[in-house]
């Protein structure tokens, strides 16, 4: 799995190289699902991935399980780690803190039903539904030691 320092290595610092990696989707007619948004800001080496995963889904038949999207980029720090954050930046400590940034931070991670698949709670997502993803090149954030069933991160750096 990569991390967010692999992330910074390969585009920079979020919030001072965005425009360098960023850009709207216009998410293609064929994989509108109802929720899906029209357009995503998203990291432009990601779309490919999602894109996959997205025609997985419809050609697979498991689009019916998507009921929510609940967003993709978001500069921020892992959920719980916001004072470490803080901290490490203040003391001047970059590489440390990049460690613990989001990869919603580089437009690298998407958020799907996240009412039912909280943070820290059992997901609820059809082993189908993820294997989706997973074969498009997501990693799967209910396999993760804390358990983040609606999350799903690029598996390795395109």
């Amino acid at each position: 799995m990569v991390g967010g320092l692999n992330f910074f290595r390969a585009y920079g610092h979020p919030k001072k190289n965005e425009s360098k990696f960023m850009t709207i989707w216009d998410v293609p007619t064929e994989l509108e699902m109802g929720i899906i948004p029209k357009r995503v800001y998203i990291n432009k080496d990601a779309i490919p991935y999602l894109e996959q995963a997205f025609k997985n889904l419809i050609n697979r038949g498991f689009w019916k399980e998507l009921k929510t999207w609940d967003g993709c980029h978001n500069f921020r720090p892992v959920r719980g780690r916001e004072a470490a954050y803080q901290q490490l930046m203040a003391h001047g400590n970059v590489e440390r803190a990049i460690r613990l940034l989001s990869i919603h931070s580089w437009g690298c991670a998407i958020d799907v039903n996240a009412a039912e698949n909280g943070l820290g709670k059992e997901p609820k997502l059809s082993p189908g539904f993820v294997k989706c993803f997973t074969d498009a090149g997501w990693t799967w954030g209910g396999n993760f030691k804390r358990k983040d069933g609606m999350h799903f991160e690029l598996a390795k750096i395109p």
